[in-house]
C-alpha cells in the first residue's frame, strides 16, 4: 500500500510504502500464507487447544503450546494462526506476535518436512560446523533459511545446540546428530530427501516437522521409549574422571550440603 505525503518541490507527489518492507526479514508476512481457517480446520484444532489449556490454571499459559499447534498445521506462523491462538486465550493479534516473533523455534515460513539446523557457534565452528554448513548448501542448492524445491529440507545455522561437548552437531526437526563432517551431513540430508531418514545419535526416532511440533504442543507422542534419552559418554567423561580419583565437591558454605 502506498499513501501520497505531498510534493517534493518540483509540483511531483511523493508516495512511500505503508506497512514492512517486503525484505525485511522475520515479518509474518508471507504470500499465499493463510488469513483464517475454514470452519473443518478451526472445529479441528479448537479440540486439541481445548487440551493445551485445560492444563494451564491461567489460560494466557497456554500461549507457548498453541503456537506449536498451529505450526504443525501451516508448518510456521501464519496470520491464520496467530489469530487462532488470540482467540481461543483472549489475548490481542500484538500480543501474540510479540511471542511468537521472540522464540526462533517458531518459523516465519514455510518449512520443509526436515529443518535442518547446523551449529555455527563458535565450538563447533572450530571443530568444522561453518564447513558442514558449506558443504550442505551446496549439496542441496540452497542458502540459509531456504527450503529445497521438492519441499523436503529447510536448510539454516543456528547459534547453539547445547551440545558443545559432540561437536560439530547437526539438529533435523531438534533431534541430535552428533560429531558431524561434511560427508557424513551429506549423507544425512540425502537420507532426509530419500523418505529413509537416518536414526539420531541421540533422541527418539525422527518423525518430520509437523509432527515434532504437534509433540512440542504437548499432544501425545507415539514414538517407542527405547531409553535412547540421557547424557552421552563425552559429556560425563569429567565425572567419570572425578569418580576414578575420589575427587569431591568442596563443602557448601556453613556446612550444608
Amino acid at each position: 500500500m502506498t499513501a501520497p505525503v505531498g510534493g517534493n518541490g518540483s509540483g511531483e507527489r511523493v508516495f512511500i510504502r505503508l506497512g514492512p518492507p517486503p525484505e525485511e526479514p522475520n515479518q509474518f508476512v508471507v504470500e499465499g500464507a493463510p488469513q483464517s481457517y475454514s470452519p473443518e480446520v478451526r472445529a479441528r484444532l479448537e479440540v486439541d487447544a481445548k487440551e493445551i489449556i485445560s492444563r494451564y490454571p491461567d489460560k494466557r499459559s497456554a500461549l507457548l503450546p498453541l503456537l506449536h499447534l498451529v505450526q504443525a498445521e501451516d508448518s510456521y506462523l501464519t496470520p491464520a494462526g496467530l489469530e487462532f491462538c488470540g482467540e481461543q486465550i483472549g489475548l490481542t493479534g500484538a500480543e501474540v506476535s510479540a511471542v511468537g516473533s521472540f522464540y526462533t523455534m517458531y518459523r516465519r515460513g514455510p518449512t520443509g518436512d526436515y529443518l535442518v539446523g547446523v551449529c555455527t557457534n563458535t565450538l563447533c565452528a572450530v571443530m568444522g560446523g561453518d564447513a558442514v554448513f558449506g558443504s550442505l548448501k551446496e549439496h542441496l542448492g540452497i542458502g540459509n533459511d531456504e527450503t529445497t524445491a521438492d519441499g523436503s529440507v529447510t536448510l539454516q545455522h543456528i547459534e547453539c545446540n547445547a551440545a558443545c561437548d559432540f561437536a560439530p552437531v547437526v539438529m533435523v526437526n531438534w533431534e541430535f546428530y552428533d560429531n558431524q563432517t561434511p560427508e557424513s551431513a551429506r549423507e544425512l540430508v540425502d537420507s532426509l530427501r530419500d523418505g529413509k531418514p537416518k536414526a539420531p545419535t541421540r533422541g527418539a526416532p525422527l518423525c518430520k516437522f509437523r509432527e515434532t511440533s504437534r509433540i512440542l504442543a504437548g499432544l501425545p507422542d507415539e514414538r517407542p521409549d527405547e531409553g535412547q534419552g540421557g547424557a552421552g559418554a563425552a559429556t560425563l567423561a569429567g565425572l567419570q574422571v572425578a569418580k576414578e580419583k575420589g575427587m569431591e565437591p568442596p563443602p557448601a558454605p556453613g556446612g550444608k550440603s
